[in-house]
């Protein structure tokens, strides 16, 4: 029976029988003595250690299982026997790699010593082979659209950095040998020793004795304390603000997504807009999955600014959630594309209808509505369901416009324009041609309806009625103050008055006047100059009486003078409107 010991071998902790046990000091102690004169010893030998640290993780099953000589001999086969090696001297050249194969498996890191931002692109350069710098050149190219810098900064978050000798051989796919670790080391070392060697000591010693001394001790705790603080103000800022949002897609996702499932009141509307035919609760659950994979990985990065030591998320669970934010978004992408395709082409269907009035009568223009549906003409809805009389589903909407133009025909013509959205011109045509509206003329009456319907197999594609009520010069109308809520005339031609809805218009040569309109409505030049002044004097000379009338805008005005007078007096009306008296 063997005795089992606890062993702390980079930063890890494993149970490891006795034998295995000294197996494995006796190989790192072979391994320190090949590196006895070597530059970086001991960086070395702790990348070493945490290279054997992660090998003999992938061989426990469970967390009881115990270390054995088997586990040791296959890490030993792997990172390779010192005595391969001849690392003593640098002029002396190596042998060979031992017989075994040893596979090449990169991993994703960030390159933090060759990026400039966070190193992403450089080390997916190096995770596919190609230079970094084309990986730059497509993140600028996205970086015109939100998809490239949410990409970028969840990378980013979601890669680590190569930090240890080991992760930069990973990053580049070189095997995690004693030699090519104690390589990468040298060759770092070298690099830090020719910085020194090309510096400027004098120099840097004045520069460090007159400033850095003051400053690092002044200041140098007070702006960690202050960054410090700061980072845990921003870290609860956006802990809070990410959990929030996500709590409140969560509720979204089983609210608006249920809809399918449950016969919910607004679910009709929602699929009227729908034009993907993609059942609601899929695309809520895209939409909760793009938006809220990275508000995860925001809330992740709070509590790394609130907690120290707080342990990552593996790798494994980053790049699978980053995998299924990538599939999420190029979803909505697409449903997005379908989306703005099904309403990409609008239709139309032109009637022409005579109205049949006298030209001596006064054309009588009134909207109605239809009890059925609403009791108020004045209601504006743009679309909402409902039943008919004969107790079919149908869209009811008030989408209707209506203006007044002019014509050289000698009969006035009401022209009805039916327009709807569709994928293609055959299929918004086919909706436009769908849609019920109807009017009547009774005696000099023209009853517009207020309303249009169409049937629900059409959806909603933004269906709408313009009407178009052409008159010939001479023609005299009344806008019931109905029209008021669909009127889109040009105002220089027609100017429909709000004050009322009985005022009479008159269609003249190039505009619509209004024959009663008040004279302080003229902004567009539309009311009629109708006054009219007559001038009666009255001269009894017996009892010297003089009266004296004037009539304006159809209302008589009278003055009674007594008293003799050889002159006339007479009212006019000055440039103002007020009535002045002139002799």
């Amino acid at each position: 029976m063997n005795k089992t010991v606890n062993i702390n071998i980079g930063g890890l902790f494993f149970h490891i029988d006795e034998d295995a046990y000294q197996k494995l000091s006796r190989y790192f102690d072979a391994i320190k003595r090949s590196l006895s004169n070597s530059s970086g010893k001991d960086e070395i030998m702790k990348d070493i250690e945490m290279r054997v640290a992660e090998l003999l993780t992938e061989k426990q099953k469970t967390d009881k299982h115990v270390i054995n000589n088997k586990d040791v001999d296959e890490v030993i086969v792997v990172m390779g026997q010192p005595e391969d090696y001849r690392i003593d001297d640098d002029s002396t050249e190596t042998k060979s790699e031992p017989y075994y194969n040893i596979p090449n498996r990169k991993k994703l890191y960030r390159d933090k010593d060759r990026g400039l931002i966070g190193g992403v692109c450089t080390g997916l350069g190096h995770y596919f082979g190609v230079d970094a710098v084309w990986i730059k050149i497509i993140f600028l190219l996205l970086a015109f659209t939100s998809f490239g810098v949410i990409a970028y900064i969840i990378l980013w978050i979601a890669t680590p950095k190569a930090v240890t000798t080991s992760e930069k051989l990973e990053m580049t796919g070189e095997p995690v040998t004693i030699s090519n670790i104690e390589k990468k080391v040298r060759e770092e070392f070298d690099s830090v020793s020719n910085k020194f060697k090309n510096a400027n000591y004098d120099e840097m010693g004045n520069q460090v004795k007159s400033g850095a001394e003051r400053v690092a001790n002044g200041l140098g705790d007070v702006i960690m304390k202050v960054f410090g603080a700061f980072a845990k103000v921003l870290g609860a800022i956006i802990l809070v603000f990410s959990a929030m949002s996500l709590a409140g897609l969560f509720i979204g996702l089983f609210t608006f997504g249920s809809t399918s499932f449950i016969d919910a009141p607004w679910q009709r509307y929602v699929d009227a807009v729908n034009y993907t035919d993609v059942p609601l609760w899929a695309f809520g659950l895209l939409a909760f999955l793009a938006i809220g994979i990275p508000l995860f990985f925001f809330l992740l990065l709070g509590l790394k600014l609130l907690v120290a030591n707080m342990k990552s998320l593996g790798a494994a669970a980053k790049y699978s959630l980053l995998a299924i934010w990538i599939f999420a978004v190029v979803a909505l992408v697409i449903i997005g594309v379908k989306q703005s395709t099904e309403s990409a082409f609008e239709g139309k269907t032109v009637q022409k209808e005579v109205v049949n009035i006298q030209p001596t009568d006064t054309l009588q223009i009134k909207f109605v509505s239809n009890d059925f549906f609403s009791k108020n003409v004045y209601e504006h809805e743009d679309f909402t369901f409902t039943q008919d009389s004969a107790k079919n589903e149908v869209i009811y909407s008030n989408q209707i416009s209506f203006e007044i133009k002019s014509t050289d025909k000698t009969q006035p013509y009401l022209q009805i324009e039916k327009l709807a959205d569709g994928k293609s011109f055959k299929e918004a045509n086919e909706r436009a041609e769908k849609i019920k509206y109807g009017f009547k003329v009774v005696g000099n009456q023209l009853l517009l309806d207020n309303y249009l319907l169409t049937e629900m197999a059409s959806k909603y594609r933004d269906q709408r009625v313009e009407l178009y009520l052409y008159l010939p010069k001479g023609t005299v109308f009344v806008a019931d103050e109905t029209v008021q809520h669909f009127d889109e005339s040009d105002n220089d031609f027609f100017n429909l008055h709000y004050s009322s809805g009985k005022y009479t218009y008159k269609v003249e040569e190039t505009q619509v006047k209004c024959l009663d309109c008040p004279a302080d409505e003229n902004d567009y030049n539309d009311v009629e100059n109708n006054v009219q002044s007559e001038e009666i004097n009255i001269i009894d000379e017996n009892d010297s009486t003089e009266t004296v009338t004037v009539k304006i805008n159809g209302k008589v005005v009278t003055e009674t003078k007594s008293g003799k007078s050889d002159k006339k007096s007479k009212l006019t009306i000055g440039s103002d409107g007020v009535i002045i008296k002139t002799e």
